[in-house]
């Protein structure tokens, strides 16, 4: 079973500026392209940082307003001030930035931007050369995967190839991404596994979990954990 990933969902025409791009180009390229933010890169392709629309738009909040008089500015008054007056790429940019290899999961992805608080990702090589870029709203793509794929992939990849359910003991329904199992397994660990696997498949939503278990070989640590009681034990 393959995972979605980066390169999967990426945009491969990426708009980019290079360092000594001036303020006004930067501005035609967001427009043109329609996009909010691009990254800057050197002659190689190699990505130096990112220009983002909150870059571009501290010249129109503080340029040509007084200096706020304390002694002691915060840096991010400091770095707001500099690109409030900065006329280049390599002066405006937000750097080092935030990349992305082409094959990280898309999970991988979207904890990135979460924990960098950064709405993109640009997309590099092993050189940090840029290839692509994917946003929040590339992430989601993987969840307009058709019902019917979905389901292929939890019955040929989850039950059969790796638990090697056969076919007819699990009946699997897909609706809108939500996956709904139903049947008899032989263990709870089976039944924990194909749950557990069935939520990794790209596009699932959400599992139901119908299922039952002839013979339950639970750690005790699970029901410690708030496990429910084993379905197959009347």
């Amino acid at each position: 079973m393959r995972t979605w990933q980066v390169q999967d969902v990426m945009t491969t025409d990426v708009a980019a500026v290079g360092e000594g791009a001036a303020y006004r180009e930067i501005v035609d390229v967001l427009t043109d392209r329609h996009v909010t933010a691009v990254p800057v890169v050197d002659g190689a392709r190699r990505v130096l940082g990112v220009v983002s629309e909150a870059d571009l738009l501290y010249k129109v909040e503080l340029l040509g307003q007084p200096q706020e008089r304390r002694i002691f500015p915060s840096r991010h008054q400091r770095e707001a001030r500099a690109k409030a007056g900065a006329t280049l790429a390599a002066d405006l940019m937000t750097a080092p930035p935030v990349t992305v290899q082409p094959d990280a999961s898309l999970v991988e992805a979207a904890r990135l931007m979460d924990e960098r608080h950064v709405k993109r990702l640009p997309v590099i090589d092993d050189l940090g050369r840029l290839i692509g870029i994917v946003t929040r709203g590339d992430l989601l793509k993987v969840h307009l995967r058709p019902d019917a794929d979905i389901r292929r992939d939890v019955v040929d990849e989850v039950l059969h190839h790796t638990l090697g359910v056969a076919d007819g003991v699990v009946d699997v329904t897909v609706s809108g991404g939500v996956v709904t199992l139903t049947g008899q397994l032989d263990r709870w660990s089976t039944v924990h596994l194909a749950l557990r696997m069935t939520r990794q498949v790209s596009g699932v939503v959400e599992v139901v979990d119908a299922l039952g278990y002839a013979i339950d070989d639970a750690p005790m640590s699970a029901f410690r954990a708030g496990a429910t009681t084993p379905a197959g034990i009347a």
